[in-house]
């Protein structure tokens, strides 16, 4: 069944918009961890509610569980593609996407192509993007792009922005949370500097505090993918 839950409660002496509110509507809420189990993703579905996060990400198999947990709610699911390595076909994350749009998902994080990227394929990249972009915007969805930063030389950081605003895509993304490096504030800097105002620029993998979230939003970002959404929002409101 939907969770029910009241409102959080209002911070005393705060204004009815506080800024832990703002900045709670900007994060992703995030469990990726293959062992999640159904209770796990009841947890992250309650606390999204709760905490008025923009989405839950979760992976293609939690889908349809998250999408009836936060049904009525403000709260939407998303799911990734290509996750974490972006290394299969267009085909498959073309079918892969249209199943977790299919079972709820509003919002779709697909991992880049990046071996292509780094071989120089830019056309196998773009039409990557591309083909993901057509379907996502056809069921009425967000795309973000995941080009893994880490991963990347300065150069291909670029290049993989370049070719998400050509593709249409919605958003460029830091890091998946599985390689080895996270968001650093230069590259979503560098990131936001390529795409400019036409695509948001969501900052992911070890975003742990408030500080953190802080810093990758003075940065450029404009959405958080955090698994610790609730520990920022505790220390945003403690703050208040």
């Amino acid at each position: 069944m939907p969770i029910e839950i009241s409102e959080a409660p209002h911070v005393a002496g705060a204004p009815a918009q506080a800024d832990w509110r703002l900045l709670a509507a900007i994060i992703d809420q995030t469990l990726l961890n293959p062992a999640a189990s159904a209770t796990d993703i009841e947890q992250l579905c309650r606390n999204a509610v709760e905490y008025s996060f923009a989405c839950v990400v979760v992976n293609p198999a939690n889908v349809a569980l998250a999408s009836l947990l936060v049904s009525g709610t403000a709260v939407k699911v998303a799911s990734v593609i290509g996750f974490p390595f972006g290394a299969t076909t267009t085909s498959v994350k073309r079918y892969e996407a249209l199943e977790a749009l299919r079972l709820g998902a509003r919002e779709i994080d697909m991992v880049m192509n990046i071996g292509a990227l780094k071989s120089g394929d830019r056309a196998r990249v773009q039409a990557d993007m591309r083909g993901l972009a057509e379907i996502v915007h056809a069921n009425g969805a967000i795309l973000k792009i995941t080009i893994e930063t880490a991963l990347l030389s300065l150069e291909e950081k670029l290049l993989a922005c370049q070719l998400a605003v050509a593709a249409g895509t919605d958003y460029v993304k830091s890091s998946t949370g599985f390689a080895n490096g996270g968001a650093v504030p230069a590259d979503i800097s560098l990131m936001r500097g390529v795409v400019g105002e036409k695509l948001g620029v969501k900052a992911s993998g070890g975003i742990r505090t408030l500080h953190d979230a802080q810093t990758m939003i003075d940065a450029g970002a404009n959405r958080i993918g955090t698994s610790a959404g609730v520990v920022i929002i505790q220390e945003a409101r403690n703050r208040t």
